[in-house]
């Protein structure tokens, strides 16, 4: 059995959940969000939980069990507290401004660069630091990814833009006479 598949999902108060033949929908108080429906698992639904379970068990059965549970987990957290990862900034002449869905960079290119978030998820910029949030976890990662990829941190200086828990490992430069 799976160890993340078996867990109940409690469900807060001021969500609501309603389970269809393709999809499910999560709505709270941030927002609605729809997860896709796994063939060969099962929802149900009891009074203050959603339990997942599977058909049968075999391996394809076994890996969706804990990815429908862990789909939904993230879905009724997303409606409730919402999702957020940081980005930083770090460059000598390096700048940040707007926020909402655009911001506009100068990341040491001939040109600003500029980027337009997806429709969802919002961006806050406070000095070299980019917060981006959202209610949908995959979203939000994927946003931060493609901010990332602008100028991805360099292992010499640390120059680029990098996740705010993210460790770069040095490199020593050139060894001198």
């Amino acid at each position: 059995m799976s160890r993340i598949g078996k867990l109940p999902i409690q469900i807060p108060s001021g969500v609501t959940i309603t389970v269809g033949d393709a999809s499910i929908t999560v709505v709270g108080p941030k927002g609605q969000l729809e997860v896709p429906k796994l063939p060969l698992t099962n929802v149900a639904q009891e009074e203050t939980a959603i339990i997942v379970t599977r058909k049968d068990d075999e391996r394809q059965s076994r890996a969706q069990h804990g990815l429908q549970r862990a789909l939904l987990n993230n879905a009724v957290d997303g409606v409730v507290k919402g999702f957020e990862k940081k980005l930083e900034v770090n460059g000598v002449g390096f700048r940040v401004n707007g926020g909402g869905q655009e911001i506009e960079m100068s990341l040491g290119f001939s040109h600003p660069v500029k980027y337009t978030a997806k429709p969802g998820v919002s961006l806050t910029v406070e000095k070299m630091s980019i917060t981006v949030s959202g209610i949908d976890k995959q979203l939000v990662g994927q946003v931060a990814a493609e901010i990332r990829e602008l100028k991805k941190p360099e292992p010499y200086k640390g120059k680029g833009i990098k996740y705010a828990d993210e460790v770069i490992i040095r490199k020593a430069g050139k060894a001198g006479k």
